[in-house]
């Protein structure tokens, strides 16, 4: 049997689900050991099996110890046929420095599913651009499988695990700031990540109609604004045909004298193609949805705006 692949040619990754092993990872910072084992407690709950490497809980004064045993790990991970899923405790800073220790050579035909948000930008463009192999933007340990339902989505975070096409998403909150409607493989992840790999041999460089998935957490208004210019500048944004952008949480002025949602329609207005903001992903003030990267999406931007996934990321 050859190769599955999603409709953009990455390879899929291996489908896991309750009774399938998933391997806990630190890639970037370090972590709270109570949510940790609450982490551990609810990914129990949904019926996996959990493993973990004691280096997990390796300190520096930035990361989760060093570069080269965080790349171990994933290596390690990566290597055992007995593993469906990939699942990284938190984000913070540090993915980026574990980069130059990888290979595509380290990763099987169809490897286990890598989970992960925020920081993990950096391996989820890694994986997906450099590698070609799905990922999955999804719900980690720290602060939101460690609380349950009240931080993140269930039923999308095993969806997306699975061999089916995620479907239809059409969670409240989310607005069309641009109209249209259009489709292509989703990349993307935390726009702090996606511009600092700019002019690094791991830049963020979705091929030609692509839907652009873009959020962030804490940063002021001017700030998205430089952000969505540099990539402007940069061509990314001519490589998308839609944008879909996340919450972004704790990003207005205080006491909302610019809003983060003002300074990307403003930024966005002349874009071509459907831009939906307000979507529950990454960092969000709502539970988490999951959703795989490297799939065929259809962003819908009209008066009940959605995104229809018709590609499955697992196999």
């Amino acid at each position: 049997m050859g190769v599955s692949r999603t409709t953009a040619g990455l390879r899929k990754c291996r489908a896991a689900g309750p009774g399938s092993r998933v391997v806990l990872v630190a890639p970037a910072s370090g972590f709270d050991r109570a949510e940790f084992d609450r982490g551990v407690a609810e990914l129990q709950r949904l019926g996996f099996l959990v493993d973990y490497d004691e280096t997990v809980f390796d300190r520096r004064a930035t990361v989760a110890g060093s570069a080269v045993v965080r790349a171990a790990a994933l290596k390690a991970a990566w290597a055992r046929p007995d593993v469906d899923a990939i699942v990284a405790v938190r984000g913070g800073y540090g993915s980026v420095e574990t980069l130059p220790l990888l290979s595509a050579a380290d990763l099987p035909e169809h490897p286990p599913a890598f989970v992960g948000y925020s920081d993990l930008t950096s391996l989820h463009t890694w994986l997906t651009l450099g590698v070609g192999v799905t990922s999955v933007h999804g719900a980690m340990l720290d602060r939101r499988l460690a609380c349950g339902p009240a931080g993140y989505d269930e039923a999308s975070f095993l969806r997306s695990l699975g061999p089916e096409p995620l479907g239809e998403l059409a969670p409240d909150g989310i607005e069309a700031i641009v109209p249209g409607e259009a489709a292509g493989p989703l990349f993307g992840g935390t726009i702090t990540q996606l511009t600092a790999s700019l002019g690094t041999p791991y830049a963020f460089m979705p091929p030609a109609g692509s839907v652009l998935l873009l959020e962030d957490v804490g940063e002021r208004p001017y700030r998205l604004q430089r952000m969505l210019t540099q990539l402007r500048l940069a061509g990314v944004l001519a490589r998308a045909s839609a944008i879909v952008l996340g919450q972004m949480r704790a990003c207005d002025e205080p006491g909302g004298a610019l809003t983060a949602r003002e300074v990307c329609a403003e930024s966005l207005a002349d874009f071509p193609g459907p831009v939906l903001f307000g979507f529950p992903t990454g960092h969000t003030t709502t539970p988490f949805v999951s959703v795989p990267l490297g799939v065929e999406t259809r962003v819908i931007g009209t008066t009940r705006p959605r995104l229809v996934i018709t590609d499955a990321a697992a196999v």
